[in-house]
């Protein structure tokens, strides 16, 4: 289940804000960088967006790579009512999770966004 649009990071000058200038938070398996938009009362209201980053160190094989991504994907769509608005937030995946399911994924998704201060 994909994340709705709207809840999407697509452009790269906006992964490259976050890399730059977002906090970061790490898990076992996780990497999460977020990046609080400050712009008064505008960032109140503009959705959170997320992007997902795996690169072939995780695995060769791109069955794999989109498993993992789906499986985060399905997580975040869970935890997507309870997020804060006005955040942009880029989760990297380490070459570990190869072997991780579903329910870490959410655990460890929930402990990091906690850690940043995104979930209300």
């Amino acid at each position: 289940m994909a994340l709705p649009k709207q809840h999407r990071l697509r452009h790269k000058k906006e992964f490259t804000a976050v890399y730059r200038y977002g906090d970061r938070s790490h898990s076992s398996h996780l990497g999460v960088r977020g990046l609080r938009l400050e712009r008064g009362e505008l960032a109140v209201q503009l959705p959170t967006r997320i992007g997902i980053s795996i690169s072939q160190k995780v695995s060769k094989r791109a069955v794999l790579r989109n498993r993992i991504k789906r499986q985060i994907g399905a997580a975040l769509h869970q935890l997507l009512p309870r997020l804060s608005d006005g955040w942009w937030i880029v989760i990297t995946v380490q070459p570990s999770a190869v072997e991780c399911e579903y329910g870490q994924f959410l655990r460890e998704l929930e402990d990091t966004l906690a850690k940043l201060e995104v979930i209300q």
